[in-house]
């Protein structure tokens, strides 16, 4: 068989196989196994990763954090179970039963069901309402917690003065699904910071847990935290560096789509510089560490993201400021209705209107619309790959006509395919068959399009007597013959003739 060195369909430097035109996304992190990060636990905590900090962990006053510590998952147990016992609160009251125009008198216990239910409501699914509104309250910053507060509170204790006689109102129906759309809107407004916690969250486990230390002579197994700028570390074919450093010694292709979003492999060799995370193909570096924790470049894209979580849209600071001016207002309506009703000389009447404008002063909608909003946002976002810096940012997109992009590299689907095949001699399938062969051993992402492609075409043989030579391409024998892949430059170092390929 002849050698099939000069027909070359596709080149580890991008000369035939070019990335597939597509929307922009990541390409997939590979290579780590070994993390288990719970959905509810901020990146910045990763134990393994300790050492790199928490990217914008501020500390800060609990008004001004209102979902410190609050977890999606805690929440949406907290609204269907508020849900659940709501329903039978409404149906069982005298109120609504008298608008609908039916009873359930006749169930035994009627007269507890709403009262009982009601109280499990607020002191369940309201607790965390509450705590916020003391929060806002001791700050001396109202808002829509305080709102919150104030309006269940305030149903809470009506409802139990008129059980015991004291009035004649019926707010557990009110309070019971106050308490419930609220811890809708919540949820919803977690689900959307835990889109941005998950994004930060596959940023850490991008650093493997270990990295090997050249200690003279021999390489030991070292967690990444004990690592110190001027430290030497292997990094083994398909493993991520563990920190930013120079490559000293060896030359290896490295997936660094992580960091620019191109999906094709740069060459690095001796002098160059590597980021923690990008992955090593093909063979194995020694890299001279120069930046670990928070001074690598992958620290830096956390503390975007960390940014990302504590930003505010101008709707929410809106809704903020309207919060604040509506408690406001309800705390000066609510009392001028108490001074006035009093001085009319109908102090029951006064206490029941004044309690009525407190409870209806909360904002339903202002407290489920923006959590929605920024919800449906944050989530069309992530899914498509966009990690979004600053809400404010994303809210003004509304006005932008024009987008432009800075190079045709970064649209792509962030996975390398063969677009094309040539033969000098026309036996396309034949040049498939034979790279696909050799490139089956290759961990190289040009390799794996190549591989997928011939895969696609039917059955591969074996190669044999593999090698791969970095930045420049593979070479074995399959079925007795040499077969070589790779660019222009291997083919020019194999003596064959370029002349004959069509321009790219």
């Amino acid at each position: 068989m002849p050698d099939h060195s000069a027909h070359e369909h596709s080149t580890h430097e991008g000369h035939h196989a070019s990335p597939a035109a597509a929307p922009h996304e990541a390409h997939p992190a590979s290579g780590h196994q070994g993390h288990k990060v719970h959905p509810s636990t901020p990146a910045a905590s990763h134990a393994a990763h300790s050492a790199h900090g928490a990217p914008g962990a501020h500390a800060m006053p609990e008004a001004h954090n209102k979902h410190a510590g609050h977890d999606p998952e805690a929440f949406r147990r907290l609204f269907w179970l508020s849900f659940a016992l709501t329903l039978p609160t409404i149906a069982f009251s005298p109120m609504v039963q008298e608008w609908l125009g039916y009873s359930l008198s006749a169930v035994p216990g009627s007269r507890l069901v709403s009262p009982v239910l009601g109280t499990v409501v607020f002191l369940y699914g309201g607790r965390v309402f509450l705590a916020g509104g003391w929060s806002e309250l001791r700050w001396r910053q109202p808002g829509m917690m305080l709102l919150i507060s104030l309006a269940i509170a305030v149903a809470f204790l009506s409802s139990v003065a008129t059980e015991v006689g004291l009035l004649h109102l019926d707010f557990w129906w009110e309070l019971a699904a106050l308490v419930t759309v609220m811890l809708l809107g919540h949820w919803q407004e977690m689900r959307a910071l835990g889109l941005t916690r998950g994004a930060l969250a596959a940023l850490a486990e991008l650093i493997p847990d270990e990295a090997d230390l050249v200690d003279g002579d021999e390489v030991r197994s070292v967690p990444v935290s004990a690592l110190q700028a001027g430290d030497l570390v292997l990094v083994r074919p398909g493993a991520r560096v563990p920190a930013d450093g120079m490559v000293e010694e060896g030359q290896a292709d490295f997936d660094e789509s992580m960091l620019t979003g191109e999906s094709r492999a740069v060459l690095r060799a001796p002098g160059d510089r590597v980021a923690a995370g990008t992955v090593a193909l093909g063979s194995a570096v020694r890299v001279r560490v120069r930046a670990v924790g928070e001074g690598t470049a992958l620290a830096g894209i956390q503390r975007l993201v960390a940014e990302a979580q504590a930003s505010r849209s101008r709707a929410q600071a809106i809704a903020d400021r309207a919060a604040a001016w509506l408690f406001y207002i309800a705390v000066g309506v609510g009392l001028a209705t108490l001074v006035i009703w009093s001085l009319l000389g109908d102090p029951e009447e006064a206490i029941t209107r004044m309690v009525t404008v407190l409870v209806i002063a909360c904002p339903h909608a202002l407290g489920l619309a923006i959590p929605l909003v920024i919800a449906i946002s944050t989530e069309v976002s992530a899914r498509n790959g966009i990690l979004v810096k600053d809400r404010l940012a994303l809210e003004r997109m509304r006005d932008i006509d024009i987008v432009l992009f800075d190079k045709t590299g970064t649209l792509t689907e962030g996975r390398p395919a063969v677009t094309g095949i040539w033969s000098a001699d026309g036996d396309e399938h034949t040049v498939l068959r034979l790279a696909g062969a050799v490139e089956a051993a290759s961990e190289h992402p040009l390799a794996m399009a190549i591989v997928a492609r011939a895969r696609d075409a039917g059955a591969l043989p074996r190669a044999t007597d593999f090698s791969a030579d970095a930045g420049r391409g593979v070479r074995g024998r399959v079925d007795g013959a040499l077969v070589e892949v790779g660019g222009p430059r291997r083919l020019r170092e194999s003596g064959a003739d370029t002349t004959v390929l069509p321009a790219a």
